[in-house]
This record gives C-alpha cells, structure tokens and sequence, in this order.
C-alpha cells in the first residue's frame, strides 16, 4: 500500500466510524422513541422536519442534478436515505429488537451494496472482499439467531423490514456513487424530497399528535435524527465512498451492530451475550478487509 493510499483508507476510516457511531445512535433512540412516547411515523416526521428545514437553502442553491443522477436515481436517493428507509427500519423495530436492526439492516446491507456495485457500476470484487462480506453476513447472521432467530412471534416480520431498508440503501449508495454526489447533496435530496412528500401526509393523518409528547424525547429525535444521523453521518458517508469507493464505504456500515450493542446495554437494558460478541469480532475483521485495510500477504 502507498503513501496515499494508505492516507486515503485512514481519512475514510475515520469518516466511517464516525458515521458508525452516529448510526448506532439512531437505532437505539429510534428503539428508545417507539418504546415511550413516540410512533415510528413520528419519528420520520421529526426526522425529515427538522433536516428538510436545515438542508432546503442548501438544495436551492445547488438543484437536484437530475442530468446527472436521472429521476431513478433521484428516487433511489430519496428511498434510501430519505423517508421510505426510515420507516422501513422503524417499524421493524416494533417486531424486532434493536440488536436485529443493528445486524440485519446495516449489517447485510454492504453484501447488497456490493452486488449492486459489481452489476450497476463494474466495481471489482476480488477474492479477499468477497471473504470478508462473508464474515460480515455470517456475524449478522449468528446475533438474530442468537438472539432467538425467526422463533419469536412477528418477529420476521421486523428482520424482513430491516433487509428491505437495507436493499433500499443499497440502491441510494450505488445512484450517489455513479453520479459522484457529495454526501451533503444526497442529504439534501433525501432530506427535502421527504419533507416535500412525506410529511404533509404525516400531518394530515396524525395532525399535532407529535406535540402531546414530552418535550425531551422530542428534542432527543429532533438532534439525534434529524441533525446527526439525517445530515453529518450522510456527509461522512459520503467521504468515505467518495475515497474507498462503494463497497469499501458500505462495509463500514455493518460496524454498526457492535456500536448499537454497546450503546443498547444503558440506554435499553439489552445486554449482548458471548454469541453477539463473537459476531462483532468477525463483523469488524470483514469491515476490515473490504474496506481494503492493509493485509500482510507473505513472500515467497
């Protein structure tokens, strides 16, 4: 590896955990909302308001760049990290627990990303990729069946929302990587087209529900979704696929189920066992290797 390669995986490294860490906040207060005060609609209402409001002078000024992504990748953006994935994860966290979402939607979702990439955008996938998308998708794996698989009551239906957001970021990840848009201004687009679209419906179904809440969970969503998870990690994000190309920065991704473990043990009470622990070690050696972090290969 040289010097600026090596350069370039540290920048996206840090980008990528930090998007991880942001990542792994949104599931456990999206867990936290549905489990007090707040509905999963009104969380995506919270969401899109808030970062809709912050990112629209942002989209006026640079424009939606249909030319450049064409209207299917304008709505691949919108679906994948705008209203329609959020809902998706939301609801399945009404069926599953947090551990599944942190698993099966961000955890799978780079093995998608990366087919995508190879068939849409011709990203090569080497042996040693393809190894460590194994060891991501086996991690996944072994935490929803360690933590009682399809067994539960209406359980699957809750994991088969989380792969279904997770294709549905797939998609976002591919459109933004061939139209080589910053993250900003696919959160922008996402942003404002769920503003634009989805909370009018919101409000005409749920009027000012939202507003019987306590205020502290609200303003709890409000920073959490709708500035952090909404905006800055969409901007790392798209740094890191900017610098370790799509499947590198999706691999990143799947970090997430460690970081929700771990953040679900104060805010949930969800304590992780040896299987969810043994996950996350294979988990994070296969975000490792796809993301291209250096391997000592040995010489003849």
């Amino acid at each position: 590896m040289n010097s600026r390669t090596g350069l370039s995986y540290a920048a996206g490294t840090l980008y990528g955990l930090a998007a991880a860490c942001i990542w792994a906040a949104f599931i456990v207060v999206s867990r936290l909302g549905v489990q007090t005060s707040l509905t999963p609609w009104d969380v995506a209402a919270i969401r899109f308001s808030v970062a809709g409001i912050l990112l629209l002078p942002y989209l006026l000024k640079r424009g939606i760049v249909a030319d450049r992504l064409s209207w299917i990748g304008v709505v691949a953006v919108i679906a994948g990290c705008g209203a329609p994935m959020v809902l998706l994860v939301n609801a399945g966290l009404l069926f599953a627990p947090a551990a599944h979402g942190g698993a099966l939607f961000p955890g799978v979702m780079p093995l998608m990303v990366a087919v995508l990439a190879a068939i849409v955008l011709r990203e090569p996938l080497p042996v040693l990729k393809r190894a460590g998308l194994a060891l991501i998708t086996m991690g996944a794996a072994v935490i929803v069946w360690s933590r009682g698989g399809a067994s539960a009551p209406g359980q699957w239906i809750g994991d088969g929302l989380f792969l279904l957001a997770g294709l549905a970021w797939a998609g976002y990840t591919v459109a933004m990587r061939r139209a080589l848009l910053g993250g900003l201004h696919a959160a922008a687009i996402a942003a404002v087209g769920s503003l634009v679209l989805y909370v009018p419906i919101y409000a005409a179904l749920s009027g000012v529900r939202v507003f019987s809440a306590p205020w502290p969970d609200i303003a709890l969503q409000a920073i959490v979704q709708g500035v952090l998870t909404a905006i800055v990690a969409l901007l790392f994000y798209g740094r890191v696929v900017g610098l370790l190309g799509a499947t590198g920065g999706a691999a990143f991704v799947a970090l997430t189920p460690a970081l929700t473990a771990l953040l679900a043990i104060p805010v949930l009470g969800e304590w992780p066992d040896a299987a969810d622990w043994a996950a996350i070690i294979v988990i994070s050696a296969g975000v490792y290797v796809v993301a291209g972090g250096p391997v000592r290969r040995r010489t003849a």
